[in-house]
């Protein structure tokens, strides 16, 4: 009798849980579909555990805040510029980093380059490879001049097997490409899994945090262009980096989505070229096209790539044509707010865009989402609409709302700096109370109209 009222205790002590491995959402019972994100077949069984936990021994006394050093979490240069920017200063000794993009990229060829600049230094460096085989790592290291003696190759898929070469080689960096396509056999699923890729992921991170280890995992991207895997991967790390480019085009960024050790509104800007990756310290060239005349249909604006300021340069064509639903293609700019600068310059300036067909696009493919290329990009249409060049060496910033009003910006002052310092002498911007560089005409202007009849020299606004 007393047998079956402790094992009714134990069991009264013990639950099953599942819990969703993309958003961590909990449930008593297995659901095929999570509750809290609609994510289909993420809810995994997690084991059983015990609702009253004794205290038990520690692994580290707890110290005074004062005794703690801080040369240990100090961070240590990659070499490469662009993305120490990102990074906040480096890597940090037991720091996790998650470098995510799609395939092809160039995101085995960036960590390439910073372990090879590692092994210079004298770190020891391992690099494991999941996808790859140790002779094509040779070859690309070969072609971008990343040989060194110091930096150790390893092709293996098994997680036992990353841990032994870990232990073989004591690294300083640690690069494993991919932790999708590595698996633990003491683990249930395949390789890129909910269970795997957690398993993987925290078993690395808690042997590069108690060997003070340097650490990148590179990740896969789903078709939306978020991490592969569970969102559990993302709190693992310490540093979440994104990167991002387009296929024809040779521009590369990399974006902080999570950093513990810096910042996250920095970017890091490269150029990916048969003889490696490089970083750019002035991108702005890429993006503004070289005219020898005046050109209409384009104007120039100053984006802000989190605290980096950007010149591009917006192109537009509008056409007439005969069809009842006029096209419209849009390349690198936001297609909701573009058909929305058409709308108000249509209604407001009384420019006939509804019925003809319009091609917006931006200079080298750089990715211009932010409201303040608005006035730019209407002014770029209305110059394609009437045929007519805007003036020499102008930029435009400033978001347009449905009333046709130009509505300030952040950073305005040092986007003028940027284009002040790249040539550029006059200006249109909303009104704004900060200081224009010196030398530079800037004009402020009220409402898009004010701003088409100032520069186009159109028509007087009709009444409404």
């Amino acid at each position: 009798m007393s047998v079956g009222t402790s094992s009714v205790t134990a069991m009264a002590k013990t639950r099953v849980e599942f819990r969703c491995g993309e958003c961590g959402w909990a449930a008593t019972k297995w659901v095929g579909r999570c509750g809290e994100c609609q994510a289909w077949g993420t809810v995994e069984q997690v084991g059983a555990r015990s609702r009253g936990i004794t205290a038990g021994p520690v692994s580290t006394a707890a110290r005074p805040i004062v005794e703690i050093q801080v040369d240990a979490a100090s961070t240590r240069p990659t070499g490469v510029d662009e993305l120490d920017r990102v990074l906040g200063g480096g890597l940090i000794p037991g720091g996790v980093a998650l470098l995510a993009g799609e395939p092809g990229v160039g995101k085995s060829t960036l960590l390439l380059d910073v372990a090879a600049r590692a092994a210079r230094a004298g770190i020891p460096t391992l690099y494991v490879t999941a996808e790859e085989s140790v002779a094509q790592v040779r070859l690309r290291a070969d072609r971008i001049s990343a040989v060194n003696a110091d930096l150790w190759l390893a092709a293996e898929t098994d997680l036992a097997a990353v841990l032994g070469q870990i232990d073989e080689v004591k690294p300083g960096l640690l690069i494993v490409d991919s932790v999708q396509t590595i698996s633990c056999a003491d683990v249930e699923g395949t390789a890129g899994g909910i269970t795997q890729v957690r398993e993987v992921a925290q078993t690395i991170s808690r042997v590069a945090k108690e060997r003070g280890i340097a650490t990148v995992l590179v990740g896969h991207v789903t078709k939306d262009g978020s991490v592969a895997g569970p969102r559990l991967l993302e709190h693992l790390v310490d540093v979440v980096l994104s990167f991002e480019g387009e296929r024809h085009s040779t521009l590369r960024l990399v974006r902080a989505t999570k950093n513990r050790y810096g910042p996250t509104d920095e970017v890091g800007c490269f150029e990916l070229t048969e003889a490696g990756i490089s970083g750019l310290v002035d991108p702005s060239g890429l993006f503004v096209a070289r005219h020898t005349e005046p050109v209409s249909g384009t104007c120039v604006t100053v984006a802000l790539e989190g605290r980096r300021p950007l010149v591009a340069e917006v192109q537009a064509l509008v056409t007439s044509t005969t069809q009842n639903n006029p096209r419209r293609t849009h390349s690198g700019l936001d297609s909701s707010r573009t058909a929305m600068v058409i709308a108000v310059l249509t209604r407001r300036a009384r420019l006939p865009l509804m019925s003809a067909e319009v091609y917006a696009a931006t200079v080298g493919g750089v990715q211009l989402r932010e409201p303040a290329a608005d006035l730019a990009i209407a002014l770029a249409l209305a110059s394609g609409c009437l045929d007519r060049a805007l003036p020499p060496n102008l930029v435009a910033i400033g978001e347009i709302g449905l009333a046709g009003e130009v509505r300030t910006v952040s950073g305005i002052e040092r986007r003028l700096n940027e284009a002040h310092r790249l040539g550029f002498s006059h200006a249109l911007v909303p009104t704004f109370s900060g200081r224009a560089p010196e030398g530079m005409n800037v004009l402020q202007v009220a409402d898009v109209h004010g701003a088409l009849r100032t520069l186009l020299q159109i028509a007087p606004q009709p009444s409404r």
